[in-house]
């Protein structure tokens, strides 16, 4: 009989932490708890987008907010139960919210030569967010793997404002982005190719640490993805990128705020 895609257990992941170790009724137990620190630090990254909605784009910081809050919804459901509609909302929720991200904030610049306004780039994101969910029907186990490698995109489009940039503290804070990724995609791939060992050692927790990691990488990817969108969409403004409480302490959220405007000819 075929398992409902409800039923507990019927997703085609299953990470290394030993299932319902802990609970009777989370499967996972710290990469479900770890999601609640995922989910808190990145409704911290929101705040960046105020200054959109201090720009007329209030819609923007809407879809940011609801699309971080299914994906922590999801991810939670998912990891509580190892179920396959849990998996598929998981990996869809991030699809989607990666999908937003691009259709409005990927700088007018690096359109295709095609595409001559934002709304006919929000249509192509659109289409090719919808068969990408489609696809990600076909083999559920690729789509984390397909998710991954967007970051490199990420990193190259990263890397091509950074030699356009003389901004110390952008070139550090791209730095510090990058090592938090680069410490979580570790995890991750190491949860997921070398469970055996883990697990011989008594530590299969490392798919937790990725939503930590992950999370911190995400926080400072943010303001820095608003400090070139500012650059490039609202040149009128000099965006400014920022730390609270303070540059010295130990733990910081980065922000990015508008210094000051530029005087127009």
């Amino acid at each position: 009989t075929m398992p409902s895609i409800f039923s507990y257990q019927s997703a085609e992941v299953d990470w290394c932490e030993t299932n319902f170790k802990h609970s009777k009724i989370i499967a996972e137990y710290y990469n479900t708890v770890n999601v609640t620190t995922l989910f808190s630090l990145l409704l911290i990254s929101p705040l960046n987008f105020l200054v959109l909605e201090g720009a007329g784009m209030g819609i923007v910081f809407l879809c940011f907010g609801l699309s971080l809050l299914l994906t922590g919804i999801s991810s939670t459901y998912f990891h509580m139960t190892l179920s396959y509609v849990g998996q598929l909302l998981d990996e869809l929720s991030i699809l989607w919210a990666l999908a937003a991200a691009y259709a409005f904030l990927y700088p007018k610049i690096y359109f295709p030569r095609f595409i001559k306004t934002r709304k006919q780039f929000y249509w192509l994101t659109g289409i090719i967010t919808v068969i990408c969910t489609l696809m990600s029907f076909v083999k559920p186990a690729l789509n984390a793997y397909m998710l991954n490698c967007i970051a490199f995109h990420l990193l190259y489009m990263t890397r091509r404002e950074l030699k356009k940039c003389n901004d110390k503290k952008v070139h550090r804070m791209a730095a510090v982005m990058v090592m938090w990724w680069v410490l979580a995609i570790t995890s991750w791939i190491s949860d997921r190719w070398l469970c055996g060992f883990w697990q011989a050692i008594n530590f299969p927790y490392l798919h937790s640490f990725w939503h930590v990691l992950i999370a911190i990488s995400l926080l400072y990817c943010f303001p820095l993805t608003m400090y070139f969108y500012v650059i490039y969409e609202m040149p009128s403004f000099k965006p400014k990128l920022s730390y609270w409480p303070g540059e010295s302490w130990p733990v910081v959220v980065p922000y990015v705020v508008l210094e000051k405007l530029h005087k127009q000819c």
